[in-house]
């Protein structure tokens, strides 16, 4: 990597506006922005310079570590290959879900999630990987086994962001039962008894778990320093509950009362990028674009699809009257890093890490050219 690099003819996206012309790289750090074209440098041929991606909620993990039902993929292959994508994504920085309790619908073991934890961290260790990955606890709180699986990872220094989640029937994502019928029921091919029986044992369950093992998730998290999350906030007493536990993002309100009220409190809501991209919710939810349009959403999540963080912040600017490109960028850049108390990176600026996204705004879909993290090429 050359101590010093400069890229010119450039439209760099910063928080406020977009100033064409030349950035200078020195020592991983953003060193100068200067407007016109300089007779140095890498022309860019009029792409857009924007921030490395900042993603906070992918569970796209897993679907590396077991592509089949019942296929389990080696742990540092899968991380490596997911890598390979978030990167080429322009994701630069990725908080990668791991699942702590079982809500009896993702068949993973005792241990598993532990093992991947200790993949990404061997993967670090040996500069396998391109982005720069954190962790990100998704805490069903209804699930009995949520504290032990949590215990594993009190102590573990790539832990950032812990959710609290209930996908009991009757909860938050699930307040009708045609929402939850069509999720399990049919899924799954349960008969009517069948169901019935596994909406009762799911309710005992939440009944029984679900405050107790949020307050002892909340608690540690606070004072671990740990960013807390809500999960599909529903109601205002759900909001006023997150208010309570000290959560700084409000991930995927399924209603609008909820949505607001969690950005008036200081919240950063956040909603899914294929939400966006696809026009929907495909549970029947609340549609992104609208919050975006009431001025309430911060941050958007790829969620399962990498390429969706940067293909639905151009979608935003070109579809919403308000929303021009930086503020769409600062979507999945700068509020994120924010929310999670990353400074150092999340908007071009001098002396910020220079992780950056070559980008060429070609039709409808974005093109990823080139991407950089702390100044080194990994895209």
């Amino acid at each position: 990597m050359p101590a010093e690099t400069i890229f010119t003819n450039a439209r760099i996206v910063l928080e406020d506006r977009i100033v064409e012309g030349s950035l200078k790289i020195a020592d991983g750090r953003i060193a100068a922005i200067d407007e016109g074209v300089s007779a140095q440098g890498e022309d860019v041929g009029g792409d857009y310079l924007i921030p490395g991606l900042v993603e906070l909620h992918t569970d796209h993990l897993e679907g590396h570590y077991s592509p089949r039902p019942g296929v389990r993929w080696n742990a540092i292959a899968a991380v490596q290959a997911h890598d390979a994508q978030i990167a080429a994504s322009g994701i630069t920085t990725v908080f990668d879900c791991l699942r702590m309790g079982s809500d009896e619908d993702g068949g993973f073991g005792p241990g598993e999630m532990h093992r991947l934890a200790e993949a990404i961290e061997t993967a670090l260790g040996e500069k396998r990987l391109r982005a720069d990955h954190f962790i990100h606890l998704r805490c069903e709180v209804s699930a009995p086994n949520v504290i032990e699986e949590f215990d594993w990872f009190r102590d573990h220094g790539r832990v950032r962001l812990a959710s609290l989640m209930d996908h009991a029937p009757g909860q938050r994502q699930f307040q009708t039962m045609e929402q939850y019928t069509l999720y399990y029921k049919t899924k799954r091919g349960l008969t009517d008894e069948q169901f019935a029986r596994f909406v009762e044992h799911r309710q005992e369950q939440s009944a029984r778990y679900s405050a107790r093992h949020r307050a002892i998730i909340a608690g540690h998290c606070r004072e671990a320093g740990v960013t807390l999350a809500s999960h599909d906030d529903a109601t205002l007493d759900h909001v006023g509950e997150a208010i309570g536990e000290g959560v700084k993002l409000a991930e995927f309100p399924t209603s609008i009362q909820a949505a607001r009220a969690s950005h008036e409190a200081g919240m950063s809501v956040l909603m899914g990028a294929p939400n966006i991209v696809r026009g929907g919710s495909h549970s029947g939810n609340i549609a992104a674009k609208d919050l975006a349009e009431a001025g309430i959403l911060d941050v958007l999540s790829s969620d399962y699809i990498p390429f969706s963080l940067l293909h639905a912040a151009f979608i935003l600017s070109d579809e919403v009257e308000t929303i021009r490109l930086p503020e769409a960028i600062a979507l999945v850049t700068a509020t994120p890093a924010r929310t999670v108390g990353l400074d150092d990176r999340g908007v071009i600026a001098t002396g910020r890490r220079a992780d950056l996204v070559r980008v060429r705004a070609e039709g409808a879909v974005p093109v990823v050219r080139s991407v950089w993290r702390e100044g080194e090429r990994v895209a």
